[in-house]
């Protein structure tokens, strides 16, 4: 009970005289009489306005705190930094009153987060063809016979209200080019704007206001669709509230109801047909008919679909002496020409490409292995070794490439090497597949070998006929056992005089 309010009980309900409670109390009777008149409760004390010596850097102050909200919280200067800083400055107050200016700011900034930043939101509204939402999630499925995270790309048109969900196993520039080609397929145009949040496959960083530094290749690909990215204020999920509820409601429309598939091409196929089921069944709600009517009637507002960016990130690497590259835990082979050289490497989201001087020297497909409890993976081409074993044809015996050869070329290497010199014509042999088309020379090989003949002479007889066309199914000859002449040769050297005599004129010998 406040302290007022116990004298009015003691004068009122009780009757006790002004006198004793001014003993007990120690306030002089006057003062207690008017409590008593005015209906005082609690006393209430004017503070004069008084100039305070932090007034001229609250300013300074208050930018500070603003720029650190944009950063980590490792990052944010404490009150006590700032108050070095201002005193730096020129502030000569105390540490106090600078706590006390950012405990009442971040009150204040709270209080707005709790009513007016996040309890009142302004609705939107998108004319057809204007814009298109896009975002980022994490999800799980049975891939390949395990269960597997998934980095989720959400695409969403903002006035019919299509979308797009395709999953990738990494968040990265290749994934994000890839995943907004198949959806401007899919949608059957390009809207005009782009709606993104602040995320780092985009946006290098995020300055103040609405001022971002792009990334260039991001930058590339939105001139090449012809459509202007729009970045959302940090933490403000609202400015494309459509997207963020797709990536909620997609959970139970989809990832608790996926079967398992043998591969992500599958899954991504899968996913695909689901949104387009869910375009026909659901209702657009503001617009009268589904999804899939109102997306009919934005198609002509679209933008007509262009080919397809090309959208690879560009690696500089350095061939090793055994022919390989390093990427992401995995090495890959390059032609042998190419060792202790510098190549360019493009990184797609399934495959990879060696340039060197414009020109593609050697295609992988892309191996994303995220479990660290294996070691990397090497990626052999055994052709990128031959320029080195017809060099150094021991090394064909145990080369590590040449273990991966197709069945016919190994089973001919194990029985030509039992022949003296069998390496280099086993070299020879593979050689042949730099000039001509390596099926025709796998099915001479195989013939060869069905024929019981594994040499490199009869391989190259079996090519020739069938590259020029020819049966390769000679009839079967029985010579006998020997041969037997039915007129003797005669040795009589007096026939070789007869042939320095022509025409009556006679040769010296």
């Amino acid at each position: 009970m406040g302290f007022l309010k116990v004298i009015r009980t003691w004068a009122l309900r009780d009757k006790m005289p002004i006198r004793e409670i001014a003993r007990r109390t120690g306030i002089s009777r006057n003062t207690i009489k008017k409590y008593l008149r005015e209906g005082i409760v609690e006393p209430a004390f004017q503070t004069p306005a008084r100039p305070r010596k932090l007034d001229p850097y609250a300013k300074q102050l208050t930018a500070w705190l603003v720029s650190d909200q944009r950063k980590s919280r490792k990052e944010r200067r404490t009150a006590k930094l700032m108050h070095a800083d201002l005193v730096n400055l020129g502030y000569d107050g105390s540490y106090e009153r600078v706590a006390a200016f950012v405990r009442e700011w971040k009150g204040e900034r709270q209080r707005a987060y709790h009513t007016t930043d996040r309890g009142t939101f302004v609705p939107l509204v998108f004319a057809p063809g204007e814009a298109f939402q896009f975002d980022w999630s994490e999800d799980w499925a049975y891939v390949g016979g395990e269960r597997i995270k998934l980095q989720v790309a959400h695409i969403k048109l903002s006035h019919s209200r299509a979308f797009l969900v395709r999953a990738y196993l990494l968040q990265t520039h290749e994934m994000l080019f890839d995943a907004h080609w198949h959806a401007f397929r899919v949608f059957e145009g390009v809207p005009g704007r782009g709606i993104y949040d602040n995320m780092k496959t985009a946006v290098d960083k995020v300055g103040l206001g609405k001022k971002r530094d792009v990334n260039a290749r991001f930058t590339a690909m939105t001139s090449h669709y012809v459509f202007d990215p729009e970045f959302c204020n940090p933490a403000a999920g609202w400015e494309k509230g459509q997207v963020e509820k797709n990536v909620r409601d997609a959970r139970h429309r989809m990832w608790q109801l996926m079967p398992a598939f043998p591969d992500l091409g599958a899954l991504n196929d899968w996913l695909e047909e689901r949104c387009k089921l869910l375009w026909a069944e659901t209702a657009h709600g503001r617009l009268p008919g589904s999804i899939a009517d109102v997306w009919e009637a934005e198609k002509p507002a679209l933008m007509p679909l262009p080919t397809m960016f090309d959208g690879f990130v560009e690696e500089r690497k350095r061939v090793s002496p055994t022919c390989l590259i390093n990427f992401d835990r995995t090495r890959y082979s390059v032609p042998a020409s190419f060792a202790n050289r510098p190549v360019s490497l493009r990184i797609y989201p399934e495959r990879l490409m060696v340039v060197t001087e414009g020109h593609v020297i050697c295609t992988h497909e892309r191996i994303i292995d995220r479990s660290h409890r294996q070691p990397g993976r090497v990626i052999y081409d055994w052709r990128h070794y031959l320029a080195v074993v017809q060099r150094k044809p021991g090394a064909l015996r145990n080369g590590a490439p040449f273990v991966e050869m197709p069945e016919p070329f190994r089973m001919l290497q194990a029985k030509i090497l039992r022949q003296p010199g069998g390496d280099r014509e086993m070299v020879d042999i593979l050689s042949l597949v730099l000039q001509h088309d390596e099926q025709a020379v796998l099915c001479a090989v195989e013939l060869a070998l069905e024929a019981g003949v594994p040499t490199k002479t009869h391989v190259l007889n079996l090519l020739h006929r069938l590259l020029d066309g020819k049966p390769t199914d000679q009839p079967d000859v029985n010579p006998p056992a020997a041969l037997s002449l039915s007129k003797e040769p005669e040795a009589n050297v007096a026939r070789y005089d007869g042939l320095r005599t022509q025409k009556g004129t006679r040769h010296a010998s």
